[in-house]
């Protein structure tokens, strides 16, 4: 027991247990070098352990996800030397989010929210003082309220303050650098659950996938390390188990911002065009050097 309660969550990386990671691509764009980045660092660790290194489609954006991008993501990680166990898609385990959001309306800890993100938007920017991400405006719907207007499009939110007492205790994750790290999803108030326009959102099948696949260690980058804050929470409340988490650096490009599909970064299919040799790239990359107009952090 700790000062605050128990330390909820069961482990899946006790001594003897098989190392399992995975790489999560969304197939909405070509992958870039902080992908392969990523995907290295995932496979190498499963292998250095003798363990299974998955591959898992993240197609849930049906209006972004695109086929020839899957075949994509195959083409880069062969191109890097890499192999795999899958792929499986999301598009696939829908059934898995809904009865996992299911288990939480059941406890009372989601609701619906109705607002138009122009709404949040003029709602935040009124002087009232600092607020979260969302001002929990649909929480003060009356149940009643609420299902009166079901048919209209809305989204699902985790009502945090609420979440959090279920939850109870100290609720512990451990990141290979930071060490033991206690979660605090508050300050991300009311997040979304499930989408307007998607059955899950990245939270809610992201935390369900790693449970149901037995993924050991998560490794994904250090722009993802506040949302494993929230995704304790989830693994408290389902009842799932807490795998290790291996936040690693981002590449940056020569603008020192990071790489994004949305910005136009070069992708792996372009280092490849311009004749770059994948296994050449991966083993300077696991040596820490980078293709000219990229550049580690602080470096």
């Amino acid at each position: 027991m700790t000062a605050r309660g128990a330390i909820r969550g069961q482990a899946l990386t006790g001594p003897g247990a098989a190392v399992v990671s995975r790489f999560a691509p969304s197939p909405t764009g070509r992958l870039h070098l902080g992908h392969g980045w990523s995907a290295i660092l995932a496979h190498d660790l499963a292998a250095a352990a003798g363990g299974r290194f998955l591959l898992r489609i993240e197609d849930i954006d049906g209006a972004r996800s695109r086929a020839e991008h899957v075949a994509g993501i195959g083409e880069d990680l062969r191109w890097l030397g890499l192999d795999w166990e899958g792929p499986v898609f999301q598009s696939q385990r829908l059934a898995l989010y809904d009865a996992a959001l299911g288990r939480l309306r059941a406890m009372g800890l989601v609701y619906r929210c109705f607002c138009t993100r122009a709404e949040i938007a003029a709602s935040l920017s009124a002087p009232h003082g600092p607020q979260p991400a969302y001002p929990g405006t649909c929480r003060r719907l009356s149940a009643e309220e609420a299902e009166a207007r079901a048919a209209a499009p809305h989204c699902w939110r985790l009502d945090m303050a609420a979440a959090l007492a279920r939850a109870g205790g100290d609720l512990i994750w451990h990141d290979a650098a930071a060490g033991p790290v206690r979660a605090d999803p508050a300050p991300q108030g009311d997040i979304v659950i499930a989408r307007k326009d998607a059955p899950a959102s990245y939270h809610l099948a992201a935390t369900v996938d790693d449970a149901e696949q037995g993924v050991t260690d998560v490794v994904r980058g250090v722009d993802l390390f506040e949302a494993t804050h929230v995704h304790r929470l989830l693994q408290a409340l389902l009842d799932l188990p807490t795998p290790r988490y291996h936040h690693h650096r981002l590449i940056l490009d020569a603008t020192g911002q990071r790489l994004a599909k949305r910005r136009g970064s070069p992708s792996l299919a372009d280092l490849r065009a311009a004749g770059a040799d994948g296994a050449t790239l991966a083993e300077g990359l696991r040596a820490g050097r980078l293709p000219t107009s990229f550049s580690w952090p602080n470096s």
